[in-house]
């Protein structure tokens, strides 16, 4: 059986380490991305605020050494779902079972002036950068803002703005500063209404302003303002903005898109497309775009495959859950356990920020690099 997987995420790396697990050799699996490097979402937090060095929490794809498993660095260049066939810079590759796994692109250049007078935080490349400019920074006015929907990790805008405000205060500065979030959501976190809360409460303690449902259109770069959807505007001197998020081309391309992303069934992450599934940011299916929903739909479709290369039936569903670490400065996480299920109202517990949920995000961490990769990891 070849199984073609496109995308080395959190859904990438989980299915096909569930694949090598359980089949080893007796299975054919190309791993396949245009990186040579798995980077976590909350490291390039921890790398922009000068937790952590950019070298210590990249994980090169070199390192992955599994049985069954190849990977393959490359650009894809054309996706045929009815063939299950991909062009790549580096050739052709056929298979029987494919998944797509290729997550969001982010294009800070559709929001006008944020490349000439903004700063994105969302791309490794743009948090990595920001170490300096936050370096550099000698206090102001920061505007933390949102320019499209969806977005991936909603959780990420209000921890950036916390650990601005912790930044400040550390050296001094934030007396002479302002903070403002803005964000398209009624609510920071809107499938916890408990975390939302806490959230709006800290806001509030530290003096940040809240800025819901409102969505930053532009930045002008002569007036040094956001302008925002509703014909507001907000001045600035430091802006960190969360980009626009599109399938990438590629995937638009094959014809495999619905409003911008792939539908899939909800419960065995299956596609239109017979034999072809998809996972994580790039689909449709319902809950929020972020690496631990990726990683346990993965799961289920790991489970698909297992069971057809043994001539079994799968029984298993994708149940929408995952799980969510907020950071609060002061080395305190909070966590938000939540499951989506379609036709019902989001459900979850929230758990308050204290240092041993600190702990518990950093074994999440070190027991992901210790499967997918194989070696021992400190997250800071």
């Amino acid at each position: 059986m070849r199984v073609l997987v496109l995308g080395a995420g959190f859904g990438g790396l989980e299915l096909t380490t569930r694949l090598s697990e359980a089949l080893g050799d007796d299975a054919e699996v190309t791993l396949v991305d245009r990186c040579d490097g798995f980077v976590f979402g909350f490291s390039k937090l921890d790398v922009m605020f000068g937790r952590t060095t950019a070298s210590a929490v990249e994980h090169s794809y070199r390192d992955l050494a599994r049985p069954g498993v190849r990977f393959v660095q490359a650009q894809i260049q054309a996706i045929d779902p009815h063939g299950r066939r991909v062009e790549t810079d580096a050739g052709t590759l056929d298979a029987d079972i494919l998944v797509v796994a290729l997550g969001a692109d982010l294009h800070p250049e559709a929001t006008p002036g944020l490349v000439e007078a903004g700063h994105e935080f969302y791309t490794v490349a743009g948090a990595f950068a920001l170490r300096e400019v936050l370096d550099r920074f000698e206090g102001g006015r920061v505007v933390v803002g949102v320019t499209s929907t969806p977005f991936k990790c909603p959780p990420a805008p209000s921890e950036t703005a916390l650990l601005m405000d912790e930044l400040l205060r550390r050296r001094g500065l934030r007396e002479r500063s302002e903070i403002a979030l803005v964000m398209p959501l009624r609510a920071p976190i809107p499938p916890s209404p408990e975390a939302s809360s806490v959230l709006r409460r800290t806001f509030a303690e530290r003096d940040i302003a809240w800025h819901p449902e409102r969505l930053v259109r532009a930045l002008d770069t002569e007036r040094r303002v956001a302008v925002l959807a509703d014909g507001g505007e907000m001045p600035f001197d430091l802006f960190l903005g969360v980009p626009v998020h599109r399938a990438p081309q590629v995937v638009l391309d094959s014809g495999m898109c619905v409003d911008g992303w792939i539908p899939v069934d909800p419960l065995t992450l299956e596609t239109a497309y017979p034999d072809v599934y998809a996972v994580g940011d790039v689909t449709s299916v319902g809950t929020p775009k972020a690496g631990v929903f990726a990683e346990r739909q993965a799961g289920t479709v790991a489970d698909a495959i297992i069971a057809r290369a043994r001539g079994a039936s799968s029984s298993a569903t994708y149940d929408g859950r995952g799980i969510c670490y907020l950071e609060f400065g002061g080395d305190r996480v909070a966590k938000v356990d939540v499951t989506f299920r379609a036709g019902h109202t989001p459900a979850g517990e929230f758990e308050e920020a204290s240092a041993a949920l600190a702990q518990d995000k950093a074994v999440f961490g070190r027991s992901r690099i210790g499967r997918w990769f194989g070696k021992e990891w400190s997250v800071h």
